[in-house]
């Protein structure tokens, strides 16, 4: 599938599995973060969404305005952080290169690299968005 030319009804007719859409007030500076720090892949980007690959893991960028009639809208915070309880990992990423560009690109280190019992060495970046993103490989 061509991520660049693909309509959306034939794009939202593709999916399966489990999808992943995070709403952001700034769809540019968050495909920006998840490119600059983590290295992932982003199409179709505009000011109100942007799709955003890792592996054969595709996350939609929605801005707020494009949920204006979802019944989540009313939900959302004023102010970031927008995903608390949530974690994204994001596998194969070596949490040592993400945390060193993490500022660079607004990101926030709330836990450093560490190897778990669970053997991975993980970290966790807040976006500047509020959601919680952790790079991990094996330990």
């Amino acid at each position: 599938m061509d991520l660049e030319t693909i309509g959306a009804a034939d794009f939202g007719r593709s999916l399966t599995g489990l999808g992943l859409n995070l709403l952001c007030r700034d769809v540019r500076g968050m495909a920006g973060f998840l490119e600059g720090v983590f290295g992932l892949g982003v199409h179709r980007l505009s000011d109100d969404f942007a799709l955003v690959r890792h592996g054969a893991v595709l996350i939609q960028l929605h801005s707020d305005g494009t949920f204006a009639r979802h019944p989540l809208h009313d939900l959302l915070p004023e102010s970031p952080p927008r995903g608390a309880g949530v974690q994204l990992y994001l596998f194969g990423i070596d949490p040592d290169t993400a945390v060193l560009r993490a500022e660079d690109h607004g990101g926030m280190v709330i836990e450093p690299p560490a190897n778990k019992p669970h053997g991975l060495r993980e970290a966790t970046i807040l976006s500047p968005e509020g959601y919680a993103f952790s790079p991990a490989v094996p330990a």
